[in-house]
């Protein structure tokens, strides 16, 4: 799946689908959507999403081997700025870029507000892409999201960027109610790599509270000696999109650790497996989900633990023992290696 067309057909449309659009009423997914005004014959979006009788939402595809860059914007700025539509998205079916106008009216944001990755699916901006669904769709709602997700996503980044490699501002900013003498360039040098190390603890501290107040929460945790599963006929068992959901994001958890084609789901009566290469004998985690409660398997030694969890996004809390079992596994592989 290389080409433009490919990204069409297999993932523009049916996310459009997803959405609720109907993607055969040409009146409601518009494609090859061109504008006389544009002032470029020939030229065209590749699609564009009406409400009402009037553009709201217009699509650009590219290849997937494309990497995304704001010169793939130029037919989205000059539509954007003769139609009625107030968000634009690029996309070369892995990545998904949302766009408006929050700098200025009427003229597209190089930064997108939003960006949405289908290989390393990101669960809190789901509900902020259901806000594009053909029945959720609010123009004024969007827009309030749109700005907070802009800066939040900047500050996100330059923070990470100060952690990674502070600058002397910071580590000036830092040390200043620290370090009473002058802040020399041998000061820095010798308190830059602190305040990096300094972020890292931290962030790991604030990890591991999250994960020991959840687990001190959990109104019920069940410890099992792992068992294979008895076989079922294949109609017994029923896949929900919450296990397929769940069994994405242990795959992105694990990705860190472990290649993603060696974590296989698994679906049985009971519960969904999550396996590294496919291997019973190698359980990664399990999602209970069959019940009014869910629960969470996890694996630290022959035996399973189930701790509860009241939304997907729990998973995330457990994020350092899933790896934890992934990393015995590529530990195992390459002992047999030896």
């Amino acid at each position: 799946m290389v080409t433009e067309e490919a990204v069409k057909t297999s993932i523009v449309l049916p996310f459009l689908s997803a959405l609720g659009y109907d993607v055969f009423d040409p009146g409601e997914v518009v494609p090859e959507f061109t504008a006389d005004a544009v002032g470029k014959k020939g030229e065209k979006v590749d699609y564009a999403i009406k409400m009402g009788g009037s553009i709201r939402i217009l699509i650009e595809c590219k290849p997937i081997t494309t990497t995304l860059d704001k010169h793939h914007l130029a037919q989205l700025y000059r539509y954007f700025s003769v139609t009625d539509a107030k968000f634009a998205i690029l996309t070369n079916g892995r990545t998904f870029q949302f766009h408006t106008d929050l700098e200025a009216p009427n003229r597209l944001d190089d930064r997108p507000f939003l960006t949405f990755d289908l290989a390393e699916i990101n669960s809190s901006l789901l509900p902020e892409i259901k806000k594009f669904g053909k029945d959720d769709f609010d123009v004024d709602g969007v827009l309030q999201s749109a700005n907070r997700l802009k800066y939040t996503s900047l500050l996100k980044r330059k923070i990470t960027e100060l952690m990674e490699e502070p600058t002397d501002d910071f580590v000036r900013l830092i040390m200043a109610d620290i370090y009473d003498g002058r802040f020399t360039a041998s000061v820095k040098e010798q308190y830059a790599p602190m305040v990096k190390g300094a972020f890292r603890e931290l962030i790991r501290d604030l990890v591991q509270a999250r994960i020991s107040t959840a687990l001190a929460s959990t109104n019920a945790v069940d410890v099992e000696p792992m068992t294979e599963a008895e076989p079922v006929s294949e109609d017994e068992i029923v896949t929900t999109d919450e296990e397929k959901e769940g069994f994405m994001i242990v795959r992105a958890i694990a990705r860190e650790v472990i290649a993603t084609n060696r974590v296989v789901m698994r679906d049985q009566k009971t519960y969904c497996g999550i396996l590294i290469d496919n291997n019973n004998r190698k359980p990664l985690a399990r999602l209970w989900f069959n019940r009014s409660v869910k629960y969470l398997g996890l694996f630290d030694g022959e035996k399973e633990e189930r701790v509860r969890i009241d939304s997907l996004d729990h998973i995330y809390d457990f994020t350092d023992r899933i790896r934890a079992t992934a990393r015995r596994y590529v530990d195992d592989a390459g002992s047999e290696q030896n």
